[in-house]
């Protein structure tokens, strides 16, 4: 109980602070993820704050790519941040690459996920290409930030960890990008085709001077992507949230376009403005009857939620999967919700993201801990709370989407660093991105 009252009591108090205020609380109370969730030896970040969960090389990315903000904001220094970054890119280039199954990776690419404190394969998990990609973004990120002279090694590490991936080798027989490898197996039999948070790896395959993946690549992914018409305007369509979000994370789509895109007279961050109204109209329609859904409640997006059935609070029995990708319109959803997706889409619609968000905390005060948005909530589902069924750890994947998108908004600055790396202007050149910044020295 007191507990909880804890949590009342900051949700309450972050409900009526400046707008300003509320960024800055949620944006370090994120960034904390990153100081209690990294191991101190290898600087690999865990997925999730349950205990004993290994490392996610995507999280261990955007932990790097946070450390420039911390900077910035004067939550750590530059001298402390650094010697962070500089640990983990040190034990992932001195890390073991070969195809034993217990390996840290392979080819230059990283398993999904890695025991905290040896960096060996966990799970049995895949090799993993978008998690390998969001990784090096991180790194680089973090390497174009440390660029005085006596922060050469990072540079030169991350420059390393990047020219060795292969992706060549993972380009399958339809000349698309695998979605993974596993020792025994061999390049998984499924495809990075059609819109997807592989955008940034798309990009990334095609820049490298080391092995290249072809510019054909591209095309079989774009040429799965769906296109949909709202409200007589053509959209880019992905149902869950994170879609739209993880790419745009470290790459500035304002005013740049692809083909594709082109043809349809948008470009991609317009495409995810559409997809947060789509999804705000969805909530608002409400076609399944769950509760608490409306303009100022929605995120249908990836992230755990119940398992099994269970009956709801209007007394009709659903089935859960757990984990699973919710999307708007098209399903799937089981009313469970990502209570950090809305303050995420803060450089997109920024009245729909603080309104959403000071929704959340006024009626759902637990889904906050410690000042961190927790995974998910199901408020349909009967629970000890307004919340319903609540996700009992924090994320690292949502905090630090939350640490760079609200960077993002208020100052630009991973924007910024990513739009000054000469390998992203390539990869995106390639792609077939015109426009914009991409135009300019």
């Amino acid at each position: 109980m007191n507990l909880a009252l804890q949590h009342n009591s900051t949700s309450e108090t972050l409900a009526y602070a400046s707008d300003s205020a509320l960024c800055d609380a949620l944006q370090q109370a994120a960034f904390n993820y990153f100081i209690d969730y990294t191991d101190a030896e290898t600087g690999l970040v865990a997925d999730a704050s349950s205990p004993n969960t290994p490392c996610s090389i995507a999280a261990t990315g955007f932990g790097l790519a946070c450390l420039p903000v911390a900077v910035e904001r004067g939550w750590m220094t530059r001298d402390a941040a650094f010697e962070r970054a500089l640990t983990t890119l040190r034990f992932l280039a001195g890390s073991r690459q070969s195809r034993d199954a217990d390996a840290t990776g392979y080819r230059g690419f990283f398993y999904h996920f890695l025991e905290m404190k040896t960096g060996l394969r966990a799970w049995r998990c895949e090799l993993s290409l978008i998690d390998t990609a969001l990784l090096l973004a991180g790194a680089l990120t973090a390497a174009a930030y440390f660029h005085r002279s006596g922060e050469a090694e990072l540079r030169e590490l991350a420059d390393m960890l990047y020219a060795r991936a292969n992706w060549q080798w993972a380009v399958d027989g339809e000349g698309a990008l695998a979605l993974g490898w596993k020792p025994r197996t061999g390049l998984l039999p499924y495809r990075w085709e059609g819109y997807s948070e592989a955008l940034i790896l798309y990009v990334m395959a095609l820049a490298s001077r080391s092995y290249p993946a072809p510019p054909e690549s591209y095309h079989h992914f774009a040429r799965r992507c769906d296109w949909q018409e709202i409200d007589g305007k053509p959209f880019l369509y992905a149902g869950p949230l994170f879609i739209h979000l993880f790419s745009h994370a470290f790459i500035d789509f304002r005013g740049i376009a692809d083909g594709m895109c082109r043809d349809q007279g948008v470009d991609l961050f317009q495409n995810t403005q559409t997809a947060i109204a789509v999804q705000r109209d969805y909530a608002t329609r409400n076609p399944h009857g769950f509760k608490g859904y409306g303009a100022h409640c929605w995120g249908l997006t990836a992230c755990d939620g119940p398992q099994r059935s269970r009956r709801l609070f209007d007394g009709r029995r659903l089935d859960f999967a757990g984990y699973l990708a919710r999307g708007a319109p098209f399903g799937p959803d089981d009313g469970t919700l990502a209570p950090w997706a809305p303050l995420a889409c803060l450089p997109f619609a920024p009245d729909a993201a603080l309104a959403g968000t000071r929704h959340l905390l006024s009626t759902y005060p637990n889904v906050l801990r410690d000042g961190q948005f927790l995974g998910s909530f199901n408020p349909s589902v009967p629970g000890p709370g307004p919340e319903g069924w609540l996700d009992d750890r924090t994320v690292g994947l949502d905090q630090g989407l939350l640490v760079l998108m609200l960077e993002n908004h208020r100052t630009g600055l991973i924007w910024e660093l990513m739009r000054g790396i000469p390998l992203i202007r390539r990869g995106l050149g390639v792609a077939g991105f015109e426009g914009g910044w991409l135009e300019q020295a």
